[in-house]
């Protein structure tokens, strides 16, 4: 499957890439160029308008391990900034969700009133969102990573809503009333019933977030170049025409992306593993 997504990235930069070639070829006076070498004369473009693979991967490498990190021209120094907001946002994030799923859980008008607001604010675009929380909360001297943050926080929220909301509800009546009937308090039906049986929902919903919240981080700082990060590398990228750069980025956040992924999928085996679950 890698190999014929590869097979088809190429083929596609050949297509895009040959009106410009050949505007290339005209000017020099070039005619009858064999396919071979205008195949590889699209791949090898300073500016195409979809990079080869080999041209990405060579911009990965020289700005990540080629480039001192401390750099602001290294992508793995955007990458820390754009990590840091991430799990903040993240973590602020996951405490709303699970503050409001416990509110819901266990008081009916949360439920009727909190929910709609809750779907609802996922419908308006994060694009609209941000330049207005970035420059609203600028204007009060608040920068740096807590706007981007806030962001990441607006969209990861919710999916820990909805997963723990079901989670805490997974309980069935039967066993509820057994916890009544030894006369348990609301913190012990929580803490030994209802948390237990939410966790699987929690991790799977953070799961969610946390790839989300990435993207939250990366259109915080589409909205203020002033910081760094990849959604800055993005936009000077987009500003300066440099396509090898935009994807050499998109790379670099799809893999951050991932191990945050993986990163809490361990967390939950050791939760897992911590509660005597079978792996």
């Amino acid at each position: 499957m890698l190999a014929a997504i590869v097979l088809f990235w190429y083929a596609a930069a050949i297509w895009m890439n040959a009106p410009w070639q050949d505007t290339l070829n005209s000017r020099a006076n070039l005619t009858n160029v064999p396919f071979t070498d205008f195949a590889l004369s699209t791949w090898a473009q300073a500016k195409p308008v979809l990079p080869s693979p080999h041209q990405v991967f060579a911009e990965v490498w020289n700005a990540t391990i080629g480039t001192d990190i401390t750099s602001k021209r290294s992508l793995a120094y955007h990458a820390g900034i754009t990590l840091g907001g991430t799990l903040l946002g993240f973590a602020l994030g996951t405490l709303l969700g699970v503050g409001l799923a416990v509110m819901i859980v266990h008081n009916d008008a949360s439920n009727r009133s909190l929910m709609p607001w809750i779907i609802a604010s996922q419908t308006i675009p994060i694009l609209a969102i941000a330049p207005m929380v970035v420059v609203g909360l600028g204007a009060v001297g608040v920068t740096g990573m807590l706007p981007k943050a806030l962001i990441s926080m607006y969209l990861s929220f919710f999916p820990v809503v909805v997963g723990m909301v079901k989670g805490l509800r997974t309980p069935e009546s039967i066993q509820l009333d057994l916890m009544r009937t030894y006369n348990a308090s609301p913190w012990q039906v929580f803490s030994k019933l209802r948390w237990p049986s939410a966790i699987p929902f929690l991790f799977a919903s953070m799961k969610v977030g946390i790839a989300i919240s990435l993207i939250g981080a990366v259109v915080g700082e589409l909205s203020n170049n002033a910081g760094g990060g990849l959604g800055v590398r993005l936009l000077t990228g987009s500003y300066n025409g440099q396509t090898v750069q935009i994807w050499a980025a998109l790379f670099i956040a799809a893999g951050l992306a991932a191990a945050l992924v993986i990163a809490v999928g361990f967390a939950e085996r050791l939760a897992n593993a911590r509660m005597g679950a079978r792996a």
